[in-house]
């Protein structure tokens, strides 16, 4: 990947555009938080050629929300599968309503 494939995919949510020192910066909270949530498999951050840890936005704003409820007192391994059953049931609720949609387009006398 040349250096201007790499600037192109700055706008991806999901490129890993930012080292573990800078994304601990913009969450406000330590490396060894980053790595916990690594731990507990909230994220999986990719890694770079020399083998360092590199996290995308999308990964960064899921560490946010596993901070708040650790903020609030959560323990850590708690707090991330809170956030996982969370994704998880946003998910769940996102695809009935898509199956909603269909069998109502297929049969519009049907109710809700």
């Amino acid at each position: 990947m040349t250096a201007d494939d790499s600037f192109n995919r700055l706008d991806d949510d999901d490129y890993p555009a930012y080292t573990m020192g800078r994304a601990a910066e913009m969450l406000g909270t330590t490396q060894g938080f980053l790595r916990a949530v690594g731990e507990a498999r909230l994220i999986t951050p990719l890694r770079s050629e020399g083998g360092h840890r590199r996290y995308s936005r999308y990964q960064l704003r899921i560490a946010a929300r596993a901070r708040e409820l650790v903020d609030q007192g959560t323990p850590i391994e708690a707090a991330c599968r809170i956030v996982i059953l969370e994704d998880q049931l946003e998910e769940a609720q996102r695809i009935n309503a898509e199956y909603r949609r269909a069998a109502e387009s297929a049969d519009p006398t049907a109710e809700a």
